[in-house]
């Protein structure tokens, strides 16, 4: 089982470095080797953390605020959100964790295919105003450190809308993710449901993974690769709304 779960990293870390949605490998992966679904997502979340730090500081030169929203303030807000999601997922009872699965991954897999296939964003075209941008920040904070699926897609949404070129919002993105989810993991690593030596492995592999990833950016079909994300996110719904888990 180890073997699968360092397997589901090193895809994992290939599919962020490319185009995102490792958290649809890691999951079942982990549930798989024996996990119930909420130490699963939180054994995933510790584990997937340090390659979410390793790129957001590799494009951390672009990085800005949105519009008349500072960074700083963004910053705060995630942090903020971060917590709170990953106080609400440790006081989230195992069954009814379970019970939610389906419906979060549903969620998920529809926002990664309407962030790779259907949206377009324009360039610089504020729609959001800074408290709208604060708002939408802080619920995509929350959702992130609950669950996490899909949130570089709703930032990117976001962020596009209250005014960043699509090149800024991507590594801002990065690293307000990576900082959402730093407070979820500050409070994850004390608990029980930590699996520790899954973590490991599975980190080991996201790490190798992402190096991959970078060196693969421009040898690999995007478009197919996405569609890939989709089909795998289609099929773990449909396979935990048969057989929840």
């Amino acid at each position: 089982m180890l073997l699968l779960v360092f397997v589901a990293g090193l895809w994992a870390g290939l599919q962020n470095a490319l185009a995102g949605g490792g958290s649809f490998v890691t999951l079942p992966a982990l549930i798989v080797s024996g996990m119930s679904p909420l130490a699963a997502n939180i054994t995933s979340t510790v584990a997937l953390f340090p390659g979410q730090v390793t790129s957001g500081l590799a494009g951390r030169k672009l990085v800005t605020g949105a519009g008349r929203l500072p960074f700083k303030a963004l910053f705060i807000l995630s942090i903020v959100g971060g917590a709170l999601g990953g106080l609400l997922l440790l006081n989230t009872p195992s069954r009814v964790f379970a019970r939610l699965v389906p419906w979060l991954v549903l969620f998920a897999t529809a926002v990664f295919a309407w962030g790779s296939f259907r949206r377009r964003p324009a360039e610089s075209a504020a729609h959001l105003g800074p408290w709208a941008a604060g708002v939408a920040q802080l619920l995509i904070a929350i959702y992130g450190g609950y669950f996490g699926g899909g949130i570089g897609f709703l930032m990117m949404a976001a962020l596009t809308m209250a005014g960043l070129p699509t090149r800024n919002a991507g590594a801002t993105k990065n690293v307000l993710a990576g900082v959402m989810n730093a407070s979820a993991v500050a409070l994850f690593v004390m608990s029980p449901q930590v699996h520790w030596q899954q973590a490991v492995v599975l980190g080991v592999g996201a790490i190798i993974g992402g190096l991959g990833g970078a060196w693969a950016l421009q040898r690999v079909n995007e478009k197919a690769l996405r569609i890939a994300i989709v089909c795998i996110g289609i099929a773990l719904t449909a396979g935990l709304f048969l057989k929840p888990v």
